[in-house]
């Protein structure tokens, strides 16, 4: 069989979805991927209004941040740590003990650093001076977070 390959400076939706679906179909095949449970808190203004967030995902003893955000006019009141830490506490009531992350250099490596995560790998080569970073933080099973 001759194949021939195709190069594409975007996704096409067509063949981009026909790679998710082989993808998802071979990951379900080798892994119980229907244990990883999607997580999320929100941090509210009175009105209810939302100002900030923490979405990710819990798996065996893992705990994954995904994403974590706080609106401009609110940062540096500690609601990222807060948020963090809420987080994390849900994913312990699940069994989790070992958190990570990945960030960029210019987003929150250091509110990272100190709730206790540890840079495991620094990946350069972005833009000039940007770094992304893996970091991990681990508990005993019985431990709560700093």
């Amino acid at each position: 069989m001759k194949i021939s390959l195709t190069v594409h400076n975007d996704v096409p939706s067509e063949e981009g979805g026909l790679v998710d679906v082989g993808l998802g179909k071979s990951n379900e095949a080798a892994a119980p991927l229907h244990e990883v449970s999607p997580l999320s808190c929100f941090a509210r203004e009175p009105s209810g209004l939302v100002v900030g967030g923490a979405l990710g995902r819990t798996w065996g003893t893992c705990c994954e941040l995904q994403q974590l955000w706080v609106e401009q006019n609110h940062r540096r009141r500690g609601i990222g740590a807060l948020l963090v830490r809420a987080f994390e506490r849900q994913a312990k009531t699940r069994g989790c003990h070992t958190f990570y992350l990945e960030t960029f250099s210019f987003q929150a490596p250091s509110l990272y650093l100190s709730l206790g995560y540890e840079v495991k790998l620094e990946l350069t080569g972005f833009a000039p001076g940007v770094i992304k970073y893996t970091m991990v933080r681990q508990d005993g099973p019985n431990e709560e977070g700093a």
